[in-house]
């Protein structure tokens, strides 16, 4: 299911549109911090274009994913969290508990986060 970018949040972000504040931005990819944080550290990593979620994925989006890992483990460092660890997750689908329909990574960390397996 494609959901419609402009009822998108995220696009209203990437866009500057909500006035949110970017931890990171690069040409491709911003990061900020998560309204109901489930850490002491806890962005969102995010791309400027519209995917919903890893499924809609193609061949040509291996920079983009990169890119937004790189853009994750910049805020893990400026928050402090890169040596202590952190967690880098991405849900996709309703079951899985994704919530709004455009890729992002959670960068979770800062303190002892449980198992998830």
């Amino acid at each position: 299911m494609t959901h419609r970018v402009d009822d998108c949040i995220f696009c209203k972000i990437a866009a500057g549109e909500l006035g949110t504040e970017f931890l990171v931005e690069t040409p491709n990819v911003v990061a900020f911090n998560d309204i109901s944080p489930q850490a002491p550290t806890h962005a969102l990593v995010i791309p400027k274009r519209h995917i919903d979620s890893i499924r809609d994925l193609g061949e040509d989006d291996a920079a983009l994913v990169g890119e937004m890992v790189q853009v994750a483990n910049q805020v893990a460092k400026d928050r402090g969290v890169d040596e202590s660890g952190y967690r880098l997750v991405t849900n996709s689908g309703k079951d899985s508990g994704q919530e709004v329909f455009h890729i992002h990574f959670h960068v979770l960390g800062g303190k002892k986060l449980g198992p998830i397996c």
